[in-house]
């Protein structure tokens, strides 16, 4: 299969000094659905930005869609979709007129155009209010628009930067049907950046985890998650001075047969291995035997958070976490 982009030792450097793109390279192959999946600052939407032309790359070779982005970015643009974190929408125009508006930013005309509208419209199930005014439609309508938009010159490479943020749990669902769709029925090849762990589980064939501006480990979901060595048991201390009982337990599982990794991250500890409904039964054994009592123990199949925590010593989930409180005391500061 013949690539849709090459990347090369890709460096981004901000005018402040710093360094958002660390020499990263990677392949995405046509009809590929491809992630960048990492927490808020680990350099997605800055290799998303240089890839769709919005930002000058500092260095490195990149190429998309056939085209080297360095002499041709005019026509990287005519052959990608882009559909960017926030919507885009004018909302004082009717669904209908702004994705006609869009393409004829992109010189359509004609039937070509009136057919392809109406078609995105359909492919997006929004045919049925493509005349009401965009600012009556739903945060997920809007989305879905946004889609429309980035859809109608036909493009042959669609790029999606966390386009499901802020989305009600049905939106979101509705939105993953619409890119499996897109993917695999119209044969679009989609590169996806996301802090959503199911998101890239569920959609993508092969991703690329990302943090602070350089890839740590790259592969299919299947794959990643295998290559920790089975499930996991989650020991959580949630009162634990001194991190002294953490450090207990970490020693102790250690010991256990069949344990083949431990982790502390956070206020819990995590345990890999191969057989948790038999070793768990071990590692309460050997807890109960040192008076080490958790304020809580789960079993898992492994997940994308714990091949990042694995990698770097934290989730992405407590990035999520931290990020929305963040946004909420925000929010809450500026309430008079």
């Amino acid at each position: 299969m013949q690539n849709i982009i090459t990347v090369e030792d890709l460096v981004e450097v901000y005018s402040d000094g710093k360094k958002a793109i660390d020499g990263i390279s990677f392949d995405v192959e046509e009809g590929e659905f491809f992630g960048f999946l990492g927490p808020n600052g680990a350099g997605k939407s800055t290799t998303i930005k240089v890839l769709t032309t919005l930002l000058r790359k500092t260095s490195g070779r990149v190429n998309v869609a056939g085209y080297d982005l360095g002499s041709a970015a005019g026509e990287i643009r005519k052959a990608i979709g882009v559909v960017s974190q926030e919507t885009t929408v004018d909302v004082d125009l009717t669904g209908r007129e702004n994705v006609r508006l869009q393409g004829r930013l992109y010189q359509m005309h004609g039937n070509a155009l009136k057919n392809s509208v109406e078609e995105v419209l359909k492919l997006v199930q929004l045919d049925n209010v493509a005349d009401k005014e965009a600012g009556r439609y739903s945060g997920g309508m809007k989305k879905r628009l946004d889609l429309a938009t980035a859809l109608v010159h036909k493009p042959k490479l669609l790029f999606l930067d966390e386009p499901t943020a802020g989305l009600d749990p049905q939106s979101r669902t509705a939105l993953w049907e619409y890119l499996k769709e897109l993917n695999k029925g119209e044969g679009v090849t989609v590169f996806l950046t996301t802090q959503n762990m199911e998101e890239a589980d569920k959609l993508c064939r092969r991703i690329s985890i990302i943090d602070n501006g350089k890839i740590i480990t790259e592969g299919s979901p299947s794959e990643l998650k295998e290559a920790l060595g089975g499930d996991t048991i989650t020991l959580s201390f949630t009162e634990d001075p001194g991190s002294l009982l953490r450090s207990k337990a970490k020693a102790i599982l250690g010991t256990v047969p069949g344990v083949t990794n431990v982790i502390d991250s956070d206020d819990s500890v995590i345990a890999y291995t191969k057989n948790a409904g038999r070793v768990v039964i071990d590692v309460v054994e050997a807890l109960g035997r040192d008076n080490v009592r958790p304020s809580s123990l789960a079993v898992s199949s492994p997940t994308l958070d714990d091949v990042f925590l694995q990698k770097t010593g934290r989730r992405i989930r407590s990035e999520e976490l931290n990020a929305k409180r963040e946004t909420e005391a925000s929010i809450l500061g500026g309430v008079s």
